[in-house]
């Protein structure tokens, strides 16, 4: 794409992207092993105009939300090497972008007779996004329009309204499919989980069967979630073990995963550090492990070579009984302060520790923290690539006067 045509392409979406749009859908793609189609709408997000698109990968649905000038420049890349064809529709008008073998742009509007002619062609209804005066800005957002209608009632993978037996049995929902009210957090808590699954689908193989291990899996409240998304509404062939230290725990979950025939989803006794069960896993889950319980599930996954890893911490309190520095100490001298910071550190040198190790690391916030204040997640996906990062966490242990466990599994020569 050319200088010129680019300028004129993004004259274009200037104009049309406003609350007037009903869709951009981009399709015809260059590599149809990629994305292959994406599809762009208005929406309201706390009464300000924005623009959603849902990429179509395979079998999966993934979207994000954008600005209107990252819209823009969203529709501009992906017609710069990714997709042959664009469609635009609104109560502007209509146009067909085209895009060459060769990369030249192509752009017919067809405008409606109420517009007063900002995009003008030669004569006919093919343009190159000539305008014949300003733009105006961002039209006044009418909260009626039905295009901008976004979910008001939240949408959840797990519907409320449609019975899902494993939470009708451990009391999430009635038989009706209504949510029980004082569960009504756990059930968010769930859904939110599945949103971090629905994101790493890309990282599962379909093809195979899939391990996943639940570290410290407790009542398997997500760790039934997890076999009902990917087994039964996405249809991935997966091996899910749940393991626990609590006995009567397993018993019970093992007999609702019988009576449901999840055929592939066990539950077993046992400990994180010590459990070899198995020789190959893809995903690692561990959700409130205690403490260091965490590190031994994360040196567990890198071990495994898991592909993907997603933990919940809990209870950071190694860190807390050791960090020592006189510089920080004014504010250590408060045990709520100690605490947080304690916890923070701990979770952020984990990060770095994985990334060391070569996985893509991301914190991310679980639920709100009105539901609880253990609302950090570690999203990891291995890449292969380490980061030259040792030095960095050497300095930063030695700076808070902390031998944390993940160090010591991960990175013996940390401690040289």
């Amino acid at each position: 794409m050319n200088h010129q045509d680019r300028e004129e392409l993004k004259r274009m979406l200037e104009w049309f992207l406003n609350e007037s749009l009903e869709r951009i859908l981009l399709s015809h793609p260059v590599d149809r092993g990629a994305m292959s189609k994406s599809r762009l709408r208005p929406l309201l997000i706390k009464g300000a105009l924005a623009f959603q698109a849902e990429e179509q990968k395979g079998k999966q649905a993934f979207h994000r939300n954008m600005s209107r000038e990252e819209a823009v420049a969203y529709v501009m890349a992906l017609l710069d090497g990714s997709f042959k064809q664009g469609e635009i529709v609104s109560s502007l008008g209509r146009a067909v972008i085209l895009v060459s073998k060769k990369g030249k742009i192509t752009m017919k509007i067809k405008r409606n007779p109420a517009d007063k002619g900002i995009l003008t062609g030669s004569g006919s209804d093919k343009a190159h996004g000539t305008r014949s005066g300003q733009i105006s800005s961002q039209a006044r957002i009418q909260s009626g329009s039905p295009l901008l209608e976004h979910n008001r009632k939240k949408r959840y993978i797990l519907e409320e309204g449609r019975a899902v037996p494993f939470l009708v049995d451990l009391g999430v929902m009635t038989q009706e499919g209504k949510i029980v009210n004082s569960r009504y957090d756990k059930y968010r808590q769930i859904n939110r989980f599945l949103e971090f699954i629905e994101d790493i689908l890309p990282n599962l193989n379909q093809e195979r069967e899939t391990t996943i291990i639940d570290f410290g899996c407790g009542k398997s409240y997500l760790t039934f979630a997890i076999y009902y998304y990917l087994k039964v509404l996405k249809e991935y062939p997966v091996r899910i073990i749940g393991l626990d230290l609590k006995q009567d725990v397993i018993d019970q979950c093992n007999s609702i995963s019988r009576r449901y025939g999840y055929d592939t989803l066990r539950f077993y006794h046992g400990d994180i550090a010590s459990y070899e069960g198995v020789e190959q896993v893809d995903m690692v889950v561990t959700l409130h492990a205690c403490d260091t319980a965490t590190d031994f599930a994360l040196a567990k996954a890198v071990g495994w070579g898991a592909r993907v890893i997603l933990s919940v911490p809990c209870c950071q309190h190694e860190l807390n009984g050791q960090i020592e520095n006189q510089l920080l100490k004014p504010v250590l001298q408060y045990g709520l302060i100690k605490e947080r910071l304690a916890a923070l550190c701990t979770d952020g040198i984990r990060a770095q520790m994985l990334e060391a190790a070569g996985y893509r690391t991301q914190i991310l916030e679980f639920i709100d923290m009105e539901h609880t204040p253990k609302n950090i997640l570690i999203r990891a996906i291995r890449q292969g690539k380490k980061k030259d990062n040792k030095a960095a966490i050497r300095e930063l242990t030695e700076f808070l006067g902390v031998h944390p466990t993940i160090v010591k599994l991960l990175g013996a020569e940390l401690e040289g």
